[in-house]
Parts: structure tokens; C-alpha cells; sequence
């Protein structure tokens, strides 16, 4: 550990020499890269120059104690007791940085929800969801930007897709990847009969124009008239734009903007974090080991969690973990469930069952 921590510090000094040099100032890529890895070098070094500092007091301490009348050693042992808690405490976050590090933290997020099982139902549940998403945001200090969103008859979405910025988005979010499913009685049911319907969840790591380079002659770009709820028009002019990237075929639409050049420029922006998101699938493949980007077996169409109404349960199945506080959850509150989420990938990162490519959690 010495001889890492050792190595790291070095590696801190070779990096803040990196970021003076005006070829890499000139290299907006380069310099975001090393400008994430001095944040990371700097805490992990800060954190393990404040051990070695309690090491030296709690040897101080603890010789100031044996010769300490006895009356006068409640207050010794009480200032070690607080170091020894403090190294702790520094010990689990120590263990956290040194983690494998994950290539996408400190990202912003585009955030893609789509009404699944169960028709108007599920649209509906996945307008809760968003709605969910846009509490947790503003719980957290975040932004949240909705890039594209298509209402259904009844007031839900089929989908709806946003971009979320802050401090924490990635690593927050990222588990939230998956199919969500939802127990309750629908508007539609005029039997009082409890439904199951289901929505996916989508969470994409936002790429810069500068990681992923798309060739204009490999896109498809068409324009036509954006419309509603049951295709009625909203527009009458042709500002819905819809992006297809011939080599992927992967297909982008935008209309809620009344700029066709406002709706290209957003559709581009979820392009590149799909192919970013795609461009990582394959190289993991090429590894013979898929890389995960979220807690269970990795298969996007796998429940990840439950929704109960009638019993006001949530249950996330990966961990495991039920919670008898749904509407607080639905109202944002989603602080327990991300934090147990988080700490079971570390935990099985610490004890190297789930590096980047191994099976589990994902990096």
C-alpha cells in the first residue's frame, strides 16, 4: 500500500507538470482527461498524507498516556478515541479513491425513460418515473434539460428523454439502468384489479464533441411537422428533425423545439452519447467479457426493481433491499436505494469480484 500510495504522489507531481505544458492546454481532450485525474490524485494524496499525520499524534498520544496520572487520563484517551474514529472514517474513504477508477466519473448524464409492458399504463409510469428523477434532481442541486419527450393520450410519455448536470450525476444514476416495473390498480381499470406494467430506464454517460467524431456523410438528416398526443400537429412548419446514423443505424428524433437547427443540435448530443455508449459495449466485448454499467447481470431488459403501490413497498431486486416508503421515493427521495447501490459496487470492486470487466457490479 505504502509503495502505491508512494507511486500515486508521483504521479500527481508528473501530472500537474502535464497540465503547464501548452500542447496539452492546446488539446481540449487531453486537458479535460488530466484535469480529471489531478481531482482524483489530489484527494486519494490528501487523504493518505492526513493518515500519516494521524499515525504520528495517535504514537504521540498514546506515549503521553502511560505517563499520565491516572486522574488526568479520560482526556488522553478521549483525543484518541476521536483520532482512531477519524482514521476510520479516512480508512473507508481511502479504500473508496482507490477503487478502480471509473472512466466516466464526473460526467453529465442523458437520462432516456420509455413506456414498456402494459400500454397507456406504463406510459404513465414512465411520467412518474421522470417525475421521480426531477425531484431527485432538485433534491441534489442538479440541472435537468428535457431534450425531447412525446406525451401520450392520457398524459404519460413514450418516452421522454433529458440531460442532467451536476456534481455526482454519473455515479448517482448510472444504476438506475434498467427495467422498472410498477404494481397498482391503472386509471384505466374500472374493477379496482391491480396491474403490472413496466418502463424502461436508460442512463448514458453525455459525450464532447471532440470524444466522439461523427462524419456528416455517414448521417441521414430528414425535417418534418412535429406532432402531439394521437399525431395531431403542434407545428406548421417543418422543424422536427429526425438524425439517423447510417454506419449504426441508430435513429435520433427531436421536436420540442421551434428551431429545426435547435432540434438537430439536440438530437446530436444524444447520437454521440448513444455511440459513445456503443463504442464501449464492443470494446468490452472484444475483451470476451461485456462491460456491466449497472449492478446485476447486466441484460437491459432484466427487472431491477419493483414498484408496489397498494403496499407502499419499492424493492430493488439486485440488492436485495425493500423499502416501505414508495411515495417518499417516488417524491425524490431515492438517497437509500442509490446509496446501497453504490456501496455493494464498491464492496464488490474491494474484493475484486467486479473490476471493469468482471461479472457483478460494473464500472
Amino acid at each position: 500500500m505504502r509503495e502505491r500510495l508512494a507511486g500515486l504522489e508521483d504521479e500527481l507531481s508528473d501530472v500537474e507538470i502535464r497540465l503547464g505544458d501548452p500542447a496539452v492546454q492546446a488539446d481540449p481532450a487531453r486537458l479535460a482527461d488530466l484535469g480529471r485525474r489531478h481531482k482524483q490524485l489530489s484527494e486519494i494524496v490528501s487523504v493518505a498524507r492526513r493518515l500519516d499525520e494521524i499515525d504520528d499524534d495517535v504514537a504521540s498520544w498514546r506515549s503521553l498516556l502511560a505517563e499520565t496520572p491516572d486522574a488526568e487520563r479520560d482526556a488522553v484517551r478521549a483525543e484518541l478515541a476521536a483520532l482512531e474514529a477519524e482514521r476510520a472514517e479516512l480508512d473507508a474513504r481511502l479504500a473508496d479513491l482507490l477503487a478502480p477508477p471509473d472512466p466516466y466519473e464526473g460526467r453529465d448524464v442523458i437520462i432516456e425513460i420509455r413506456g414498456a409492458a402494459g400500454g397507456e399504463e406504463a406510459n404513465l409510469f414512465a411520467r412518474d418515473l421522470f417525475e421521480m428523477y426531477s425531484a431527485y434532481a432538485r433534491r441534489k442541486g442538479w440541472t435537468l434539460e428535457v431534450l425531447s419527450a412525446s406525451p401520450s393520450d392520457l398524459g404519460g410519455y413514450s418516452e421522454i428523454s433529458a440531460a442532467v448536470r451536476g456534481e455526482g450525476v454519473w455515479s448517482r444514476l448510472r444504476h438506475e439502468a434498467g427495467t422498472h416495473r410498477v404494481q397498482r390498480v391503472p386509471v384505466t381499470e374500472s374493477q379496482g384489479r391491480i396491474h403490472t406494467s413496466s418502463a424502461t430506464v436508460s442512463v448514458l454517460p453525455e459525450a464532447d464533441e471532440i470524444e466522439v467524431d461523427i462524419d456528416d456523410a455517414d448521417l441521414r438528416i430528414e425535417v418534418f411537422r412535429a406532432s402531439g398526443p394521437g399525431g395531431q400537429s403542434v407545428n406548421t412548419t417543418d422543424s422536427a428533425v429526425r438524425v439517423t446514423h447510417l454506419p449504426t443505424g441508430i435513429t435520433v428524433s427531436m421536436q420540442d423545439e421551434k428551431s429545426q437547427l435547435q432540434n438537430r443540435q439536440k438530437a446530436l448530443r444524444v447520437l454521440r452519447a448513444r455511440l459513445l455508449q456503443r463504442a464501449e459495449e464492443e470494446a468490452a466485448a472484444e475483451m470476451s467479457a461485456l462491460r456491466r454499467d449497472q449492478i446485476g447481470g447486466g441484460d437491459r431488459s432484466e427487472k431491477i426493481r419493483t414498484y408496489n403501490v397498494k403496499e407502499n413497498r419499492v424493492t430493488d431486486h439486485r440488492i436485495g433491499l425493500t423499502l416501505h416508503k414508495l411515495d417518499r421515493v417516488l417524491a425524490g427521495e431515492l438517497d437509500e436505494i442509490v446509496d446501497a447501490l453504490v456501496a455493494e459496487r464498491r464492496r464488490r470492486e474491494l474484493e475484486g469480484s467486479a473490476g471493469p470487466d468482471a461479472e457483478g457490479v460494473g464500472a
